[in-house]
């Protein structure tokens, strides 16, 4: 999936854009597309987080939604409502914060209790197909948000939790490697690096296969910019990275929507729009 950012403009009620663009958030309020003239193409309104959004190949929206996971079918022609073709809800007590597609039309989804969490594979019509269990591993909404599959296989999982780390997980369940920092998402670059969002402790790390942090953006590296909450982003095929600066913990000032170059400087910033309030994207090219 090619994932591309040329400039993006968030306002109290639209993001302007140069290409197509999907997102979704905490306290957002709603789930939404937008075509590259910034006109709104659809959108439904959803209160619940929505922490992973992906538009797929044939024009459905995999999404998390807190409560679940739901592939759904928007109503391109009306600009808004949806038709539900696959939901699984996560059982009482338990969050879901990530449904990511897999290679072959499964998908991959996160759920967390109070004192385990499971990675679960699903096929593509949502039947389980496979489940690791995480002792103890931060709490129904302390645990899990985006997880992902590596091209090896592993999983990289994150803890929400204050103090909690990425790691990567083998196919059995077993702890390979735990990473600085991360606290949202975490995805394996093309040059076998990690890219790891932080959350709350402000940061965005690049760490190296011997576990080395070789480049970040820390909480005031950016002039005119307070990073607060650092949510989903993309690095892009220029060598440049989007990442969202959720506020809503605090702390979050200059952009909701921020791209960096690699000397990090600054290629572009949304304006605050809703409060910082976006935590997922996808760009759609």
């Amino acid at each position: 999936m090619i994932r591309q950012l040329c400039c993006m403009l968030l306002t109290a009620g639209f993001v302007q854009a140069q290409h197509r663009v999907l997102v979704g958030g905490c306290g957002f309020g709603e789930v939404s597309v937008y075509a590259a003239d910034g006109s709104k193409e659809w959108s439904m309104a959803e209160k619940l987080e929505v922490s992973n959004v992906t538009l797929l190949p044939n024009n459905d929206i995999a999404m998390a939604y807190k409560a679940g996971a739901r592939i759904i079918r928007p109503d391109w022609e009306a600009k808004s409502g949806f038709e539900v073709i696959l939901d699984r809800k996560a059982p009482k007590g338990g969050e879901n914060h990530t449904c990511q597609p897999l290679p072959g039309g499964g998908f991959l989804i996160g759920e967390s209790f109070k004192g385990s969490s499971f990675i679960i594979e699903l096929d593509s019509e949502f039947n389980e197909t496979k489940r690791i269990e995480l002792k103890n591993f931060g709490g129904k909404h302390q645990s899990f948000r985006q997880i992902g599959k590596t091209p090896a296989g592993t999983y990289l999982v994150t803890q929400q939790r204050k103090g909690g780390k990425a790691l990567e997980i083998s196919k059995d369940g077993k702890t390979l490697r735990e990473f600085p920092d991360g606290r949202f998402t975490a995805e394996r670059l093309k040059n076998g690096n990690t890219l790891i969002a932080c959350g709350d402790a402000h940061r965005l790390i690049e760490v190296d296969p011997q576990n080395k942090i070789v480049w970040s953006v820390e909480q005031n590296d950016l002039e005119g910019i307070s990073i607060g909450f650092v949510a989903d982003f993309q690095r892009l095929e220029n060598g440049n990275t989007v990442f969202c600066n959720w506020g809503g913990h605090g702390g979050a000032s200059g952009g909701s929507i921020i791209e960096v170059t690699p000397e990090k400087k600054v290629v572009w910033k949304s304006s605050p729009g809703k409060a910082n309030r976006i935590s997922s994207i996808h760009v759609l090219d």
